[in-house]
């Protein structure tokens, strides 16, 4: 008789990933949640151990570029370090890829007087076309930034929040960063 397999529930863990997964620290994992182009913004439930509906945005509003996270990252907002993904195609929410650190948008969100960190990386997909020449974000010029930041402003707006860009930096501070969210993770308790 055969044995049975152990049947899992959902998905493996997205969060419980390697964020790099080889020496060079220019270059991480990331998983996709939301793609570019899509009005429905997904995000992981952990729990469920699924990708989940979070909410549809209006008609004429829609992800500039795809949008993850890398796992074994924890942010100040308590969720993982977010990423926007520049490439040539959208991916698809759980896809797993690799990207090239280019840069950090330093934003903060919240309401009246209660604002907490809300960090975008910026990375380059590994094996991408279109953007393979840029090498750090003020390569994409200052329109691109304008128009990232009108977008998290509108985003965030739907939830009552504000949005605000504190600063844009090169790779090296989003290295930084996503040193500190792995630092994070890993001082928390499970």
């Amino acid at each position: 008789m055969a044995k049975k397999s152990k049947q899992h529930k959902g998905l493996i863990n997205p969060l419980s990933l390697l964020p790099r997964d080889r020496d060079d620290h220019g270059v991480v994992q990331i998983v996709i949640e939301t793609p570019k182009g899509s009005r429905n913004k997904y995000a992981f439930d952990s729990k469920l151990r699924v990708f989940r509906l979070k909410k549809v945005l209006p008609v004429g509003m829609a992800f500039p570029y795809d949008f993850g996270f890398i796992p074994s990252t924890l942010a100040e907002d308590g969720d993982p370090v977010d990423v926007l993904v520049l490439m040539d195609e959208a991916a698809f929410p759980g896809c797993l890829l690799r990207g090239r650190l280019i840069g950090i948008i330093q934003g903060e969100q919240g309401k009246k007087k209660k604002y907490e960190r809300n960090d975008r990386i910026i990375a380059i997909e590994e094996a991408n076309h279109s953007y393979a020449n840029v090498k750090h974000v003020t390569d994409l010029g200052k329109e691109f930034v304008k128009e990232l930041e009108e977008f998290f402003v509108n985003y965030h707006e739907l939830d009552g929040e504000q949005y605000r860009i504190r600063d844009v930096r090169g790779p090296r501070e989003a290295k930084r960063r996503i040193r500190d969210g792995i630092h994070a993770r890993k001082g928390m308790e499970f």
